[in-house]
């Protein structure tokens, strides 16, 4: 298999959930934790494992790991879309939007279980 198939989606300008020009990590949208678990390698190929990421800000990315846990992104929260359906991504995404590109909040949302 070639390396570029392997590639991850190039870096845009800005979050791909608040939309804001900030310093972006990936976000594994199958996380890395679970790709060696039986079940994910029958369900998603090893391109799909790889290559399933999101471009997203500290503060995202932090609070997506707060909010869920990594089999409920892996089992339901595979997209852009899922994730921003999910009503506290929603509601933080939403708020985090409108802070200027150096913000960071002071307190973590409590995971929930």
């Amino acid at each position: 298999m070639a390396d570029h198939d392997l590639s991850p989606p190039p870096r845009p300008e800005a979050c791909e959930l608040c939309g804001r020009a900030a310093p972006l990590t990936r976000h594994h949208l199958i996380p890395r934790s679970l790709h060696g678990k039986a079940r994910y390698r029958r369900r998603f190929d090893r391109v799909e494992r790889l290559t399933a990421i999101l471009w997203v800000c500290h503060a995202c990315h932090k609070h997506l790991h707060a909010v869920l846990s990594e089999r409920e992104l892996a089992e339901h929260y595979r997209s852009r879309g899922a994730l921003m359906a999910h009503p506290q991504i929603q509601t933080f995404v939403a708020w985090l939007s409108t802070k200027p590109a150096g913000f960071r909040p002071k307190k973590r949302a409590a995971r929930r279980r």
